[in-house]
């Protein structure tokens, strides 16, 4: 059983009738160990956009000691989730690199799996149905703890033009503000809308983008998510001309593989869905790599922009890991799944 997201129900179950695999226990309050823009949290561990779809998903996640929680990635207008199934247990031994053997097997024996499939396609509700219930979800926070809105422009909006795709994403970031939400971050690396060609690897329309919707959000944080950057020249173009404008990066979304079932079929239904986005402890190392990385840019660069460190984070430890590697906050998402009290054990690290 899987906590906050069962896999082997459809996006749309999980939505109306989730959480589910989530135990009827509440985490104590405890005094804030760090600050996020401002904001004490208890402990700077949360969950990231995905697992939690909706209000009632993010309350228990805040009732179980996960600190900081992001709301799935939402969207101007309603968009549809991807075919059933979203996600299977991926099998492979070790890390998921440039060098790992394709494809992958990926199936619904989830036994010891500790890495899965993100095949979602960012599904999203029309916002006068998203608006009210992230504004709930902003509301289940309790003392020292923060919700965070994640939000993100789709290609082909209005006449399809450039102007038209930035003005989208500053309609939903206006949108994500009306809710109440104390920061936000800006979705620039599904990989359920192609991996070569993901938004954070054009750093001039990120820029563009960016200024507009801080122009629109004022002093509301914003969060860049980003994908895993192979060339530490791109990497550093990206930082250079979007730390000024924006408050923090979150690092990594996923890592991109082709998976099929036994036979060798494709694994997941439907075109282009040969490659889907890898999550769990297989990107553990891609992650921390990110956060090395933008630690060290920002050290060079003398800026104060937050990091918030994610990919593969199954344990305390690797918790421990990504802060002492430069992460201001550290999110789990396949390790919520498959340990709803991991919130709580980081908590008790935390207050060491």
């Amino acid at each position: 059983m899987h906590a906050f997201y069962d896999p082997t129900r459809t996006y749309e179950e999980n939505l109306a009738e989730g959480p589910f695999g989530v135990p009827e226990v509440t985490a104590p309050t405890m005094p804030a160990t760090a600050e996020l823009w401002g904001n004490p949290v208890s402990s700077p561990f949360g969950i990231p956009a995905g697992p939690l779809v909706g209000s009632a998903t993010c309350a228990a996640a805040f009732r179980l000691g996960f600190d900081v929680n992001v709301y799935k990635t939402v969207r101007t207008r309603a968009h549809r989730a991807h075919r059933f199934p979203n996600t299977l247990a991926v099998h492979l031994d070790g890390d998921l690199t440039s060098d790992t053997p394709m494809p992958l097997l990926a199936d619904d024996a989830w036994g010891t799996a500790r890495s899965i499939s993100n095949s979602f396609g960012v599904p999203s509700s029309d916002p006068d149905v998203w608006q009210a219930d992230m504004a709930r979800a902003v509301a289940a926070a309790g003392d020292g703890q923060l919700l965070v809105g994640s939000f993100q422009g789709t290609t082909g909006s209005g006449d399809g033009s450039v102007d038209a795709y930035v003005a989208d994403h500053v309609l939903a970031a206006r949108l994500v503000a009306e809710t109440g939400a104390r920061a936000m971050e800006m979705n620039l690396s599904c990989p359920n809308e192609g991996t070569s060609n993901l938004l954070c690897f054009d750093p001039e329309l990120v820029t563009r983008i960016a200024g507009a919707v801080k122009d629109q959000i004022g002093d509301t944080p914003l969060v860049l998510k980003l994908a895993y950057f192979q060339d530490d020249a791109a990497l550093e173009r990206l930082v250079a001309l979007t730390d000024g404008i924006v408050d923090g990066y979150a690092a990594i979304n996923t890592l991109p593989a082709r998976l099929v079932d036994a036979s060798g079929a494709q694994a997941l239904p439907g075109e282009g869905r040969e490659v889907s986005g890898v999550c769990g402890g297989a990107i553990r190392w891609a992650g921390l790599e990110m956060i090395e990385r933008l630690a060290a840019l920002r050290e060079r660069r003398g800026s104060d922009v937050t990091l918030i460190g994610v990919g593969g984070v199954l344990t305390v430890a690797d918790f421990t890991a990504l802060r002492e590697a430069g992460a201001d906050a550290v999110m789990s998402a396949t390790g919520a799944m498959l340990d709803p009290l991991l919130g709580q054990k980081v908590r008790a690290a935390a207050a060491r």
